[in-house]
């Protein structure tokens, strides 16, 4: 399975900030949306870093919650994994375990097509596996 097939079920809407908003805002967004990150646009639409609730509880416990009022690009992740619609599923869990991370941009011709989560893929596995059950019991019933 490939990520493509993720995104067409999930849709390719993308929560972004820029890198000047303050971090309540991102937080504000991320909560209103019930999300874990959001990616970092600049102002041509480019993918500048990604903002997570874990990048948020490292800079709180670093300098309290005067971290509010910061731009976002003072406290995102600067460095973004990312993966391609032709990736394979089980590719991308394997990058996001090795790099402890649990968001993934998807990139197609260097533009954003959406995003990824371990919960996506995690769920998407899940459906595939029981679908593959379903059809070796209504296998095993043809044969029985």
């Amino acid at each position: 399975m490939r990520i493509a097939e993720v995104i067409e079920t999930k849709g390719r809407a993308v929560a972004s900030v820029r890198p000047t908003d303050t971090v309540e805002r991102a937080v504000r967004l991320l909560a209103e949306r019930r999300i874990g990150a959001v990616v970092v646009e600049d102002q041509w639409q480019s993918l500048a870093g990604i903002f997570s609730e874990r990048d948020l509880v490292r800079r709180l416990a670093q300098d309290g919650p005067a971290v509010l009022q910061s731009e976002v690009q003072r406290v995102m992740t600067h460095s973004v994994i990312t993966c391609h619609a032709e990736d394979r599923i089980d590719d991308v869990l394997r990058l996001m375990t090795m790099n402890k991370i649990r968001h993934v941009p998807v990139m197609d011709n260097a533009r954003l097509a959406g995003i990824v989560s371990i919960g996506d893929l995690v769920n998407y596995r899940l459906l595939e596996k029981q679908q593959e059950a379903e059809v070796l019991l209504e296998i095993a019933r043809m044969r029985g």
